[in-house]
């Protein structure tokens, strides 16, 4: 069974799409048959001015089309379409979203911050971790962190918070939002000795291709501050060129990896764990489930 997730960020639009296979023990494996990222940078348009640009809207159209095309050339009958935190706060987004269907026949869900928290935990990192250990599961995009804290195998707590890459660059997020950040970590963690962090978002995953770690190791809170404190001492350019990033990469990771910092520092966890998935792998997960579901009924009436 082939399913596509669309899900529109602060920074970039992905297409994900996946087959999902029965393994041999009877669950499911989701393949990745194709993955697309387009940086659309709403955010620098949200958190300045409250809306879309008519220009970026355009591209926005543009990329969904092209989606389109390429789940129609995949064969792709089920999709799940999201946007997260730029939308959110768009004046204008009723008006795009209402454009995008007339034109593609696609249509999107903004979601609210503990929505986009609940289809990253359906990712079910949890699983494949030891009941015995505690959990951090830390999602940074352009607009907005997701923290989600796992405890005995069980989800203990999750929660939004309007912190991102995009906000920092562009100077929207104040004391209060930090602290607010702080105060939930420091509730939800402060009785556990030993906290592991486990990261999502492509800033992330950037560091850990750039440490040459093999998959399944760690990254150390020290590593982390190495490259925090050798990127700000960098331009943009200077990044690019040292660190062979996108223009779109190399100004947000600095700020990307202040969040992640903070977080791990007031979790008291010394690594984190970079397994490469994110929402869209939840959104596979959620729409699976949810044909499933509705296939299940079908075969019972």
């Amino acid at each position: 069974m082939k399913l596509a997730a669309i899900d529109i960020g602060s920074n970039a639009a992905r297409l994900l799409i996946c087959d999902a296979i029965t393994n041999a023990s009877g669950k499911q494996d989701f393949v990745k048959v194709a993955l697309v990222r387009v940086p659309l940078r709403l955010g620098f348009d949200v958190f300045e001015s409250g809306k879309i640009s008519d220009k970026k809207i355009d591209m926005m159209i543009k990329t969904i089309k092209s989606y389109k095309l390429l789940m129609d050339v995949y064969d792709v009958p089920y999709l799940k379409a999201c946007a997260t935190s730029a939308m959110r706060d768009a004046e204008n987004a009723k008006e795009i979203i209402e454009k995008i269907k007339a034109e593609t026949g696609i249509e999107i869900k903004v979601i609210s911050g503990q929505e986009e928290a609940t289809f990253i935990y359906e990712n079910h990192i949890a699983d494949n971790m030891s009941s015995d250990e505690t959990y951090l599961y830390i999602d940074v995009g352009g607009g907005s962190t997701e923290l989600t804290f796992f405890t005995d195998g069980k989800l203990a707590a999750k929660q939004s918070f309007d912190i991102g890459t995009i906000r920092l660059l562009k100077n929207q997020v104040d004391e209060k939002s930090w602290n607010k950040m702080k105060n939930f970590i420091k509730t939800k963690t402060g009785k556990y000795h030993h906290i592991t962090a486990i990261g999502s978002g492509g800033n992330i995953n950037k560091v850990f291709s750039l440490s040459k770690r093999k998959d399944g190791k760690p990254l150390s809170l020290n590593l982390l501050k190495d490259y925090y404190k050798d990127m700000s001492n960098l331009s943009v350019l200077q990044r690019m060129s040292l660190y062979k990033l996108r223009e779109d990469r190399a100004d947000v990771i600095v700020p990307a990896l202040s969040i992640y910092l903070n977080v791990m520092r007031w979790a008291d966890a010394n690594e984190i764990y970079v397994p490469k998935i994110g929402l869209s792998d939840g959104l596979i997960h959620t729409l699976y489930s949810e044909v499933a579901k509705k296939a299940k009924g079908h075969t019972t009436a």
